[in-house]
């Protein structure tokens, strides 16, 4: 099973460019930023992952997404190679995007002068039904009464 899913920001703007023909496609591709689980010391890593998205999930991002914004991604990871200007092979690594979401709203990403974001959760796959978020108002805490003494452990 080739399966990925990646919660990261945006490193910069997508670049887009539609093919040629009568079935012109969008072809968006980005790279993302995802921090690492921390260390024992502290110190921070950050990996940075390229991404690529054809059609309906391409223009979705090119319309919505722009560097700084919070992410999920869901997708594939595809392998290539190619040949530099230096004669070199070149190999790669690339996520295919077949999902994307927004991982944060437009408030709480520090991006509220910007337009070009959504502050509501978007989906590319109109296929998939998302429940409804949940707040901590919507759960009934008296069934929890009384749940310890049944636990194994203290």
């Amino acid at each position: 099973m080739n399966k990925v899913i990646e919660v990261g920001r945006l490193t910069r703007d997508p670049e887009v460019r539609y093919t040629s023909g009568d079935n012109a496609m969008c072809i968006a591709r980005f790279s993302i930023a995802v921090p690492r689980t921390r260390k024992k010391d502290g110190a921070d890593e950050t990996d940075f992952f390229n991404c690529v998205a054809f059609g309906k999930t391409g223009e979705f991002i090119e319309k919505y997404m722009h560097k700084g914004n919070k992410v999920i991604i869901e997708g594939r990871l595809q392998s290539g190679s190619y040949t530099n200007k230096e004669g070199q092979k070149v190999n790669t690594v690339d996520i295919v995007v077949e999902n994307i979401e927004f991982g944060e709203s437009k408030n709480s990403s520090g991006d509220a002068g910007n337009t070009n974001t959504s502050n509501k959760s978007a989906s590319t796959s109109s296929k998939k039904n998302k429940a409804p978020e949940s707040t901590p108002e919507d759960f009934d805490l008296t069934e929890l009464d009384g749940l310890d003494e049944e636990l194994p452990f203290n």
